[in-house]
């Protein structure tokens, strides 16, 4: 059974870093992506940051490109998002993604197909 488990949020003022884990079990991505995704209240999800292992590429959406990294440690099964110069606006419910494909439109990604795995969701809250 895949799992995914999420942490590393919390409460931090605007400029300040966070960074996020998720570990995957009983998962290992061929040809797939895995990737974060954020909902705040009221909002649809957005997708944040996908990693994908065809060349290892990342994506991210236009609002975190040069503040948010995503990277992955293959020999953990782990995917991080490094959050640097938070932002209010940023503040969300973060959830790890795994297995799934991207496309590209215009500089923008989406994803192509269906998200096979979700983790629980991780509260980043960003206050100014």
């Amino acid at each position: 059974q895949v799992q995914l488990v999420e942490s590393g949020g919390g409460s931090v003022q605007a400029g300040g870093s966070l960074r996020l884990s998720c570990t995957a079990s009983g998962y290992t991505y061929i040809n797939r992506c895995m990737g974060w995704f954020r909902q705040a209240p009221g909002r649809e999800r957005e997708g944040v940051a996908a990693i994908c292992t065809v060349g290892r590429i990342a994506y991210y959406v236009d609002s975190v490109k040069g503040r948010f990294t995503i990277s992955q440690d293959n020999a953990e099964n782990t995917v991080y998002l490094q959050m640097n110069s938070l932002k209010p606006e940023d503040s969300a419910m973060y959830y790890c993604a795994a297995d799934f494909a991207v496309w590209l439109d215009g500089g923008s990604w989406y994803v192509s197909d269906t998200v096979g795995y979700w983790g629980q969701g991780t509260q980043v809250t960003v206050s100014s």
